[in-house]
């Protein structure tokens, strides 16, 4: 089963604070155009030159890896934001990137007194819990709340009063309809980009369930038609139809009719499909409705192989997630 990518970087925090080797963490808490470091963006390093994670890479991610290096050889407490403009034409705090954009870097020497903030995080992590993870000038802080909507939010009042807030957990939840070959295809590519993922079939004894060791959660369920009450609506739900068979398709496809996801793909023939649409028109369910529905899905790439469906499933995926970015 795969963890969040951040997990890592956490991890390499707790065992610096354990050996009492000094630590900086590096947080992307705020970025704008095609800068490569993305909000949310971080990374881990130690005085011994370990590191985890990424705020962006390139020669912006070298000069502050060293920079972090630099300032660990001094036992003095380290909090400062730093905005990098990745335009050579910029006045100052140019990151030496020509890509445009700008992203805002905190660096934070971590302090033993972090640690059960540290381990909270770590804790969510592991055990899929939604929590908020805060930092601000008074350091890294954590608290509950798991019906928290916001995903990240840096508010900045001055340059020495800023709060910047995150929503632990996965953001992005992967609903597989059908446990086959192409779903074992793309539980493994998805589980690389921080998906939680749920596969769902009715076949106990399916090889490729038994297989799938990416997969968060792997339901069995007597009939499709229970996924109306197993899979909610939601903002960043996606959900790919890939069962056995017509009527297994037919009976998924009717059950989500009704929800409000991010995306709903169908994996199947055009003549599948074609076929499938009119019988749903026919019995006046809405165009509305149906051109919610990627069908055929993917891209059009001429995939063959269950591995080369999955790219062009996921690729069709990833573009619509990252649409209104």
């Amino acid at each position: 089963m795969e963890k969040p990518k951040s997990l890592s970087t956490w991890q390499l925090i707790r065992k610096s604070l354990q050996q009492s080797q000094p630590v900086m963490l590096l947080y992307v808490v705020e970025s704008h155009g095609s800068s490569p470091g993305r909000q949310g963006f971080l990374m881990a390093v130690n005085a011994l030159g370990e590191m985890e994670g990424s705020i962006g890479g390139g020669i912006m991610e070298h000069k502050f890896v060293e920079m972090a290096k630099e300032k660990l050889q001094h036992y003095v407490p380290e909090l400062s934001i730093r905005t990098q403009y990745h335009d050579k034409k910029a006045a100052h705090n140019q990151s030496g990137m020509i890509c445009s954009g700008d992203q805002t870097i905190l660096l934070y020497r971590v302090e033993p007194g972090d640690t059960p903030a540290v381990e909270y995080i770590i804790d969510s992590l592991e055990q899929h819990k939604n929590g908020v993870l805060q930092l601000s000038p008074a350091g890294i802080q954590c608290f509950d709340n798991p019906s928290s909507k916001m995903d990240r939010q840096f508010v900045r009042q001055s340059g020495q009063e800023w709060t910047y807030q995150e929503r632990l957990g996965y953001k992005n939840q992967l609903f597989i309809i059908g446990g086959g070959h192409c779903a074992l295809a793309l539980s493994r590519l998805m589980s690389q980009m921080d998906f939680y993922i749920r596969v769902y079939d009715n076949r106990p004894e399916l090889h490729t369930m038994q297989l799938n060791d990416v997969a968060h959660e792997k339901i069995l369920v007597d009939s499709y038609s229970e996924l109306t009450d197993l899979i909610p609506s939601g903002n960043h739900h996606y959900v790919v139809v890939m069962t056995f068979g017509y009527r297994t398709d037919d009976l998924a496809i009717r059950a989500l009719l009704d929800k409000q996801l991010m995306y709903v793909g169908v994996l199947g023939s055009q003549t599948k499909i074609k076929k499938l649409f009119s019988d749903y028109r026919a019995e006046g369910i809405s165009d509305d409705k149906l051109k919610r529905i990627h069908a055929p899905i993917g891209l059009t790439i001429n995939s063959q192989t269950p591995e080369e469906i999955a790219v062009s499933i996921a690729a069709q995926i990833i573009r619509v997630k990252n649409a209104g970015q």
